[in-house]
């Protein structure tokens, strides 16, 4: 059974000294026990120079929350991939429903920021999932395929296999409402069955797919026991030292009941 992945989501939250301080804090944490877990925290931009230098003190990695759909030029506010690179970022969200809802990107836009970031050898965490009205029409495994087939699919299997998928049921984040394990396991199935039908089976049992929507301590273990969920996209409850080790305890316990 492979090693789950817990990935710490910020948002646009805390201030430099705040930031400081939870990562101190989640260091020190996690030199206190052994985790099998990859952990990865995701600040905003302006603490990634931070969290970078500090990640090199303890046992994790930095992911960036986006990055451009351009190499670089006059884009005032872009960051580029080349950018995160240059800060030894290891990872990079993109897709994530907040960005396709308030800022209206798209399918191809994601494809874009995939195919940049793998240009600097960074690992995209690619988000995709749907919409309450989506899945009370019974779209919801439609909806995730075509966002998975146009921002994804036109990998080759090589590069594919250097990408993580996140499924965030939109109606779940943010809102205290959690898709149930049962609900979670038969998409995250779904997505790995695509997998297999695109990249073969090899590729589909190595693939790390998350599940992202108001995963906290209470709840993560049912999630993560579940035989196609590796791991957790965690937004909130990344937030609070105590809640985010919880979570990570909880991967430890499943990945080896697995």
């Amino acid at each position: 059974m492979k090693n789950k992945l817990v990935i710490g989501n910020w948002k646009m939250n805390l201030s430099f000294e705040e930031a400081n301080d939870l990562i101190i804090a989640i260091g020190d944490a996690l030199e206190g026990f052994h985790t099998n877990s990859e952990v990865v925290l995701s600040p905003p931009f302006v603490y990634l120079e931070l969290a970078t230098d500090l990640a090199e003190e303890y046992n994790f990695s930095i992911a960036a929350q986006n990055c451009s759909e351009y190499e670089n030029g006059a884009y005032t506010g872009e960051i580029s991939a080349s950018m995160l690179a240059a800060l030894k970022v290891n990872f990079c969200i993109v897709g994530h429903s907040e960005r396709r809802k308030y800022f209206h990107e798209t399918n191809e836009t994601i494809a874009k920021k995939v195919d940049l970031l793998h240009k600097q050898q960074l690992i995209p965490i690619v988000c995709c999932g749907e919409t309450m009205e989506e899945r009370k029409n019974n779209e919801h495994f439609k909806i995730v395929e075509q966002q998975l087939v146009e921002s994804l699919f036109h990998l080759n299997k090589e590069m594919f296999g250097h990408v993580i998928i996140a499924y965030e049921p939109v109606w779940a984040i943010g809102t205290g409402e959690t898709a149930t394990p049962k609900q979670a396991q038969e998409m995250h199935a779904f997505i790995r069955s695509l997998i297999e039908k695109k990249y073969g089976a090899e590729t589909a049992y190595n693939a790390y797919i998350l599940y992202g929507g108001s995963c906290n301590a209470k709840n993560a273990l049912n999630l993560f026991m579940q035989p196609d969920i590796d791991g957790g996209l965690i937004g909130g409850a990344s937030l609070k030292t105590s809640e985010f080790i919880a979570i990570i305890e909880a991967a430890d316990s499943a990945a080896k009941d697995n």
